[in-house]
């Protein structure tokens, strides 16, 4: 028996992630806290990916404006 030691997530991941352009993340429902504008990329578990690597997470975000 052979097992696999590279994930099958990965192979997956990239389809279940959505990439938007000149989106706005928000911190806060009042909008007053902008996080990010411009690209962005959401992936699967949740995070948020900007154009530079950085990553934001779910709890950081309140919502995205697309």
């Amino acid at each position: 028996m052979v097992i696999s030691t590279e994930s099958a997530w990965d192979d997956i991941a990239d389809e279940f992630a959505r990439e938007y352009r000149d989106a706005v993340v928000y911190a806060d429902f009042e909008q007053e806290t902008v996080l990010h504008e411009g690209d962005l990329r959401i992936l699967a578990n949740g995070w948020v990916e900007l154009p530079t690597g950085r990553l934001l997470s779910p709890d950081a975000v309140h919502h995205i404006d697309t």
